[in-house]
C-alpha cells in the first residue's frame, strides 16, 4: 500500500565506484595497481581530514589569542579613564586595538573557510572505504554515566604514585632545552603528557629554587610552562593532550610575537610563584627551627630563658651578663618584694637560675609565711 510519500534516492547519486580492482591489462599485476590506487585514496582522504582538523585548530588558537587581546585592551582603556594617560601606554593601546582588529579579521577568514571545508566534505562521493564504515557496533541506552569524582586524598595518592614511578623521566624532560629534544622526548614517552608531571615540574623548581640553583629553576620552569600550554590546547580541542603535543611544538617554532609573548608572560608569572613559594617555605622552615631550638631551651617550669632574660630589668641582665650573684642579690634587693619575687621566680623556671638545694623551699617557705 503507497504512503504518498517516495523514498529519496539522492543520497546515493554521488557513490563512487572505484575501479581499483579493474583488470588493466595482463602485463600488468592487478593486484599491486590496486594498492597503489587505494593507498593513494587513503592518502587524500587523509590529506583532506587533516586539512580540516589544521582548521580547527588554527580557528581555536585565534579565539584564544583574541580573548587575551580584548583582556589587555580592556585594561589598557580602563587605566586610560582613571587618568594615567602617558605617550607609551598611548602607544600601546593603538597596538592592540589594532591587534584585535586584525585578529577579528582572521577569525571570520577562518570562519569561512572552515564553512567551505564542510562544503567540500558534503560534496565528497562514497567509495568503498567511506560507505563501508561502521556505523553502531553495539547499542548504548541514553543514560548518563555517574562518574565517581575523585577525593582529595584520592588525588593526592594518584600524583604520589606518578611521582615515584617516573620522577627521573619527568626530571630529564625538565632539563631539555630544545624544541626538538623536548618533541622527541615526548614522543618517547606519552605518559608524561599529563597534569601529574606540570604539577611535579613546578614542585622541582621550588626545591631547586630553595637550593639557590636559580638557573636549574629557570630551566625547569620553562619545561613546566610547555606542558601546561600543552594542557591547554588539549582543553582547547578537547582532545587528549598526548594526540596534541606534536601541534604545540609546531607552533612555537614558528610562533608569532602575541603568542611567543603569552608564553614569556606565563614563564615570569611562574617564576615570581616559585620564588614566592620558596620564600614562604623557607620563612616556615625557619620558625620550625627557632620553635624547636626554643623548646629545648625551655627551663624546669617552661619559660623560655631568652625571652625571660629580654624582659628583666637592665641591672638583673647586667648580673647574668657578668656572672656575678651578689649584683645579683643586690639588683633584686632594689625591687619591690613581690617584683623581685616574681622576676626570680620566672629565672628558676627559665634555667637562667638554678638555686641551691632547698632555697628553692626556703623561698616558698617565706610566701607561706606572709600568707
Amino acid at each position: 500500500m503507497s504512503t504518498g510519500v517516495g523514498i529519496d534516492y539522492s543520497a546515493w547519486d554521488h557513490i563512487y565506484v572505484s575501479d581499483d580492482e579493474d583488470v588493466t591489462s595482463p602485463y600488468v599485476d592487478t593486484q599491486s595497481l590496486y594498492r597503489m590506487r587505494h593507498r593513494a585514496r587513503l592518502e587524500r582522504m587523509a590529506d583532506f581530514q587533516q586539512r580540516g582538523d589544521d582548521l580547527e585548530s588554527s580557528i581555536a588558537e585565534c579565539k584564544r589569542l583574541l580573548e587575551e587581546a580584548r583582556g589587555r585592551l580592556k585594561e589598557l582603556e580602563e587605566g586610560m579613564k582613571e587618568g594615567e594617560e602617558d605617550e607609551e601606554r598611548e602607544a600601546e593601546l593603538k597596538k592592540v586595538r589594532a591587534e584585535v582588529r586584525k585578529l577579528k579579521k582572521d577569525e571570520k577568514m577562518f570562519e569561512r573557510m572552515i564553512e567551505e571545508h564542510r562544503r567540500e566534505e558534503k560534496k565528497l562521493p562514497w567509495d568503498v572505504d567511506t560507505i563501508s564504515k561502521e556505523g553502531f557496533s553495539k547499542s548504548v541506552l541514553n543514560i548518563k554515566p555517574i562518574q565517581k569524582e575523585e577525593t582529595q586524598e584520592e588525588k593526592v595518592e594518584k600524583h604520589k604514585s606518578f611521582v615515584e614511578m617516573y620522577a627521573k623521566e619527568i626530571k630529564h624532560f625538565g632539563m631539555l632545552r630544545r624544541c626538538d629534544t623536548s618533541q622527541k622526548y615526548l614522543s618517547d614517552n606519552p605518559h608524561l603528557v599529563c597534569e601529574e608531571t606540570a604539577n611535579c615540574l613546578v614542585v622541582f623548581c621550588i626545591d631547586f629554587e630553595i637550593d639557590e640553583k636559580h638557573a636549574l629553576m629557570e630551566q625547569v620552569a620553562h619545561q613546566a610552562i610547555v606542558m601546561k600550554f600543552i594542557l591547554d590546547l588539549a582543553g582547547t580541542l578537547a582532545v587528549d593532550p598526548r594526540g596534541c603535543f606534536r601541534q604545540f611544538f609546531s607552533k612555537i617554532k614558528t610562533a608569532d610575537k602575541p603568542y611567543q609573548d603569552a608564553f614569556d608572560h606565563e614563564l615570569e608569572m611562574l617564576k615570581a610563584r616559585v620564588r614566592s613559594c620558596a620564600r614562604i617555605r623557607m620563612e616556615s622552615a625557619m620558625k620550625e627551627l627557632e620553635e624547636e631550638e626554643k623548646q629545648k631551651r625551655l627551663g624546669p617550669g617552661g619559660l623560655d630563658p631568652l625571652e625571660v632574660y629580654e624582659s628583666l630589668p637592665k641591672e638583673i641582665q647586667k648580673s647574668f651578663d657578668e656572672k656575678n650573684v651578689q649584683m645579683l642579690q643586690e639588683a633584686i634587693n632594689k625591687l619591690d618584694p613581690e617584683e623581685g619575687k616574681y622576676h626570680l621566680r620566672r629565672c628558676i623556671d627559665s634555667g637562667l637560675w638554678v638555686p641551691d638545694p632547698g632555697e628553692e623551699d626556703d623561698d616558698d617557705d617565706g610566701d607561706d609565711e606572709d600568707k
